[in-house]
C-alpha cells in the first residue's frame, strides 16, 4: 500500500509538472509572437494584388486591431504629388512600442526618408523595400533589406523568350518618370542590347503617366487609342511590355483583339490586367492561384491567344507582400537570417508551390560590387496556351548585362 501511494505521487507530481511545463511553453509561444509587423501598400485602383498579398497575411496572422500580428495600411493612389501623406504613413507606423518590421511594397518615393523617420525614432525596426522605386544606391542606404524583380536578369530573359516565341519586334511603353528610374532604364538597356544580339528591332513609346494630370482613365484611354495602330506599323509578330500596371489591362485587351505578344507583365502575375482584359470573374478562385492561371489560360486560348502570352504563375506583387511579412517574421523568430538568399526564397516559396525562383545580389555598375542588402528575384515565365513553363530560371544570363548600364 505505501509503495502504491508513492507510485501515485510520483505520478502526480510528474503530471503536474507536465501540465505546468505545457503552459510555460504556451506561454512562451505567446510572448514569442508578441509583436507587430506593419505593411504599407497601394490601394486596389493601382496595385491590387500587393494589396492582397497583405490581406493573406492578415487571414493567417490576424489584424492588430483585432488582437493578431499585421498592420496594413495604404498609401494614396497620386503618390507622387502626395509624398509627405506617403512618407507619414510609413512613418508612424514605429508609433507601435510593438512594432517589429515594415514592410513597403511597392516602395514608391518617399520610402527612403519614411525609413530614415522610422530609424531615428526606432532603430531596432526591421525596414524592408518591395520592388523599391527609388534607386538601389538610395533605398539601400537606410533599408535593412530591399527586394526588387530582377530587372537585370529579365531584362535579357524577356527578350530572350520573345525571340524562342518568334517575335521580331520588342516594342516598351512608358513614360519620363519611370525612365528616370535606374532600375527601369538600365533594363531598357538590357533590353535594347539582347535585341540588337538576337536580331530584333527594339522600340520606344511613350505614353501618359497614370499618376499626372490625366489620371488612371486617360493613361488606359490612350494605350486603347494607341494599341491599333502599333500593331499595324510594327506588325503580328511584335511583343509588347508596358512598365505601369495602370496601363497593362488595355494593352492586354487590345493585343488579344489585335494581335501581337505579351511575355509577362513589368510585375508579373494571372491577375495583372488578365481578368478586365478577358472580361472573367475569379470571385470563385480568389486566393487559389492554380486554379486562377487555369480559367486565365482557357479564357486566352478560347480568345485566340494561345502562345502570345505569359504571365508568372503566381502573382509578384502578391508574393513580395506576403513573402516579405513571412521573411519579417521568420527573422524575428530567429529562423531565419534577414539578408540569406536562400531564407527569403523560402518566404517565397510559401506562397508559390511549384513555381521555381532564381535570384541574385544587385551589382552596382560603377564599382562591380555586389550589395549586401538589396536583392534581385524573379520567377519561371509561363506561357498560356501549350507552351507552359519555359525554364528561364535555368537559362544563364551572359555576364555583360550585370555590367550594362
Amino acid at each position: 500500500m505505501k509503495k502504491l501511494t508513492t507510485i501515485l505521487l510520483v505520478m502526480l507530481v510528474s503530471c503536474s509538472f507536465v501540465f505546468a511545463n505545457g503552459q510555460t511553453e504556451a506561454a512562451s509561444a505567446t510572448a514569442k509572437d508578441d509583436f507587430h509587423i506593419g505593411i504599407v501598400t497601394g490601394t486596389v485602383s493601382q496595385s491590387e494584388d500587393d494589396l492582397r498579398g497583405a490581406e493573406a497575411l492578415i487571414s493567417e496572422y490576424g489584424a492588430v486591431a483585432d488582437g493578431g500580428m499585421i498592420q496594413h495600411l495604404t498609401y494614396p493612389d497620386n503618390f507622387m504629388d502626395e509624398s509627405e501623406t506617403t512618407i507619414s504613413v510609413i512613418a508612424g507606423l514605429a508609433d507601435d512600442p510593438k512594432m517589429k518590421a515594415i514592410i513597403v511594397n511597392q516602395a514608391v518615393p518617399g520610402t527612403t526618408e519614411a525609413f530614415r523617420q522610422v530609424k531615428a525614432k526606432r532603430p531596432d525596426i526591421i525596414c524592408i523595400a518591395g520592388e523599391a522605386h527609388e534607386d538601389p544606391g538610395v533605398i539601400a542606404s537606410v533599408a535593412d533589406l530591399a527586394v526588387n524583380n530582377d530587372f537585370v536578369a529579365r531584362g535579357y530573359l524577356i527578350i530572350h523568350t520573345a525571340h524562342e516565341l518568334g517575335c521580331d519586334t520588342f516594342v516598351h511603353i512608358s513614360f519620363p518618370r519611370h525612365m528616370a528610374y535606374e532600375t527601369m532604364s538600365r533594363r531598357v538597356a538590357i533590353m535594347r542590347a539582347t535585341c540588337e544580339e538576337l536580331g530584333m528591332k527594339f522600340v520606344l513609346e511613350t505614353a501618359p503617366d497614370p499618376t499626372s494630370d490625366v489620371g488612371i482613365a486617360g493613361a488606359q484611354q490612350y494605350i486603347l487609342e494607341h494599341v491599333p495602330e502599333w500593331v499595324e506599323k510594327y506588325g503580328q509578330n511584335a511583343a509588347y511590355f508596358c512598365t505601369n500596371d495602370a496601363h497593362t489591362e488595355p494593352l492586354l485587351r487590345q493585343l488579344i483583339e489585335y494581335g501581337g505578344y505579351f511575355i509577362e507583365a513589368d510585375l508579373p502575375s494571372p491577375l495583372m490586367g488578365y481578368p478586365g482584359a478577358l472580361g472573367i470573374d475569379l470571385t470563385a478562385e480568389a486566393g487559389d492561384f492554380p486554379a486562377i492561371l487555369k480559367k486565365v489560360e482557357a479564357a486566352v486560348v478560347e480568345q485566340g491567344g494561345a502562345n502570345r502570352f505569359g504571365t508568372w504563375a503566381f502573382s509578384y506583387g502578391y508574393t513580395v507582400s506576403a513573402g516579405l511579412g513571412q521573411h519579417a517574421i521568420n527573422v524575428i523568430r530567429g529562423e531565419s537570417e534577414l539578408l540569406k538568399l536562400s531564407d527569403i526564397m523560402k518566404a517565397y516559396g510559401k506562397y508559390t508551390p511549384g513555381a521555381k525562383w532564381n535570384g541574385s545580389f544587385y551589382t552596382d555598375t560603377a564599382t562591380g560590387v555586389k550589395a549586401k542588402n538589396f536583392v534581385l528575384i524573379y520567377q519561371d515565365t509561363y506561357i498560356m496556351g501549350g507552351k507552359g513553363f519555359m525554364g528561364t530560371t535555368n537559362i544563364e544570363v551572359p555576364e555583360k548585362y550585370f555590367l550594362l548600364k
